[in-house]
């Protein structure tokens, strides 16, 4: 029997049951087509756990606040460093903490650690503690990073294999390799919007730069998506990268959860090799070989 348009009742069946088919694989297959949060350990290459006179949060509310998003190592900073030195000695169970010195006794002197010889002696003396693998994170800009101080401390850093977390401008990043070429720099947040290109034209000239990303601009859109620049930037230099919660405020230890949902989403974009070399990867090959107990 024809169904009057040209089929027989039972193609009239197969193809509804096809329809139906497909009706209940749609949905399945939209949510293929979203990748996946990245769900691995992180570090977390840009942390304060700044003490004026008290922190915020207690020892125990920081950890539990990095145990729930999945971070298993910390570059540890605070003002003053008695913070760092609360964190070293905890030992916290599955937490690696990798401490940089302050150049800051309170938040004034972020205005003038670069012209302050009593900085140079607190790093000096913070250094005599034996655990120590950078200086920073430090605010620099421009002509400001040219002073006798500042080239002291590079070459202090250089002439001990420690690392400079450098939240600065262009102009003063150049100035702080004209110091000394051999400088290690951590880039606090890439710049914040220095075109990828540019950046990518930086990382190939000093081979000792890396790029730390928070608050960087132009990684995702609105809607989380990663941006092709960002993506062609990542597929050359994933072993570059960075990433933080840069908690200089109470506001960003409120929204840490967020923070780091907000890379695990891009990350989650990308391969599987770059990603864990930025969630992870990079801060291993730079401050490691990371503790077994």
């Amino acid at each position: 029997m024809t169904n009057g348009i040209g089929g027989t009742q039972n193609d009239l069946g197969l193809a509804r049951r096809l329809l139906v088919i497909a009706a209940l694989l749609a949905p399945c297959a939209g949510a293929a087509a979203q990748p996946s949060p990245y769900r691995h350990e992180v570090f977390d290459a840009h942390m304060h756990w700044n003490q004026e006179p008290n922190p915020f949060y207690p020892l125990d509310k920081v950890l539990e606040i990095f145990r729930n998003n999945g971070v298993t190592g910390i570059l540890a900073t605070s003002r003053p460093n008695k913070g760092t030195h609360q964190l070293v000695e905890a030992k916290p169970q599955g937490l690696w903490i990798v401490p940089f010195i302050r150049p800051y006794r309170v938040r004034a002197d972020i205005q003038t650690w670069f012209k302050d010889p009593a900085i140079f002696e607190l790093i000096k003396d913070e250094y005599k503690r034996g655990y120590y693998r950078g200086v920073g994170e430090f605010h620099i800009y421009g002509n400001d990073a040219a002073g006798l101080l500042v080239k002291s401390i590079v070459d202090f850093a250089v002439e001990r294999d420690l690392y400079l977390h450098a939240h600065c401008d262009e102009p003063a990043l150049l100035q702080l390799f004209a110091h000394d070429p051999k400088a290690k720099i951590v880039w606090a947040h890439t710049g914040f919007s220095t075109p990828p290109a540019r950046v990518r034209e930086l990382l190939d000239k000093y081979p000792a730069l890396s790029g730390e990303l928070s608050y960087r601009s132009g990684i995702a859109d609105g809607q989380g998506k990663l941006s092709d620049e960002w993506r062609a930037l990542f597929a050359s230099h994933s072993d570059r990268f960075l990433i933080g919660s840069d908690t200089w405020i109470n506001e960003r230890w409120f929204g840490y959860d967020t923070i780091f949902k907000t890379y695990r989403a891009w990350l989650g974009q990308l391969p599987e090799e770059q990603a864990r070399r930025i969630a992870s990867g990079n801060a291993a090959k730079l401050f490691g070989p990371r503790p077994t107990n």
